[in-house]
């Protein structure tokens, strides 16, 4: 089909050769053989009378104009995506589809294992795909990549819209048997012990209950540090270290690992969740329902227990 004498086939191939920045890559993500691939850029490039990407070295780089062309190429398919998905009704029992969900492992494990328990139940034929947070999760939301992202509210962009799902508070967690410290831990205890911290991606961002320390001029005594929330439990057994951990992350760790929960006494924040998806997906009936679905598995966050894994 053509549009302004534009075959809208080519802008498949263009979102996927200004992405992957690559003819081969690109032919193996369309499915396509190198020769298709390069037919099509020929037939952009006449359209557009520009190259749109060229040869330095052994990669492609776009041209001023096929660097433009990005977002627009993005958006025009993710639109079509919504337009396709677009139904009278969304039957969740009788769907095949996939969500994509991008998390952290702390919300995997208090969140997605409620929903996902649910979803065996209610909608079997419906799959959960697990990401974890890139280096710029925002762009994994523009680009379709993903369908939810969650992550601390005050880290969502203002380009799509989000809601809060849950809130959760912090505290401390020590191995069972250390003897450094009871079940309420002294601000001055707190600095005076070594800790084991998370630190996420390429930049080491610090998770936020360091931020809030730093802010306030708290620097704790740092002997480990782990790429995620998991790590913490496992990291103070057998040492005097301690941990800062989200509240329902203690409380489930603490049913299944010799640690145990302390009572900070002083502030700690508070972590407020929240999910945000791509505006063009707004009125897919199936990104509603699931919308509705994770809303209420975060309303009940500390309603009950979480699930074993």
């Amino acid at each position: 089909m053509r549009f302004k004498k534009l075959d809208l086939n080519l802008v498949v191939v263009l979102d996927a050769l200004l992405d992957e920045r690559s003819v081969t890559r690109a032919g193996v993500r369309l499915n396509a053989s190198q020769t298709t691939i390069s037919d099509a850029l020929g037939r952009l490039r006449q359209y557009f009378n520009d190259d749109l990407l060229t040869q330095v070295g052994r990669k492609m780089v776009p041209t001023p104009l096929g660097e433009s062309l990005i977002g627009p190429a993005r958006t025009l398919l993710l639109q079509a995506e919504a337009m396709v998905n677009t139904k009278p009704s969304f039957d969740p029992a009788a769907a095949v589809r996939t969500f994509t969900l991008m998390v952290s492992d702390y919300v995997y494990t208090v969140l997605v294992t409620r929903v996902a328990a649910e979803l065996s139940r209610i909608a079997p034929s419906i799959t959960l795909e697990i990401v974890p947070h890139s280096t710029v999760p925002w762009e994994s939301l523009d680009r379709g990549e993903a369908d939810f992202l969650i992550m601390p509210q005050n880290y969502m962009t203002t380009g799509h819209p989000s809601s809060l799902l849950f809130e959760d508070g912090f505290c401390c967690i020590a191995w069972r048997d250390n003897d450094l410290v009871d079940d309420a831990i002294t601000l001055d205890r707190f600095m005076e012990l070594g800790h084991v911290v998370t630190r996420f991606g390429h930049n080491r961002t610090p998770a936020i209950d360091e931020w809030f320390l730093r802010r306030f001029g708290e620097m704790r005594r740092i002997e480990m540090i782990t790429t995620g929330f998991y790590g913490l439990p496992q990291a103070v057994i057998g040492t005097r270290r301690i941990a800062t951990i989200q509240r329902t992350l203690a409380d489930y760790y603490a049913d299944l690992l010799p640690i145990k929960v302390i009572e900070p006494a002083f502030e700690l924040p508070t972590v407020s969740e929240a999910m945000q998806w791509n505006r063009y997906a707004d009125s897919d009936p199936g990104m509603a329902w699931m919308r509705q679905v994770l809303a209420e598995h975060g309303a009940a966050i500390h309603a009950g227990p979480v699930p074993q894994a």
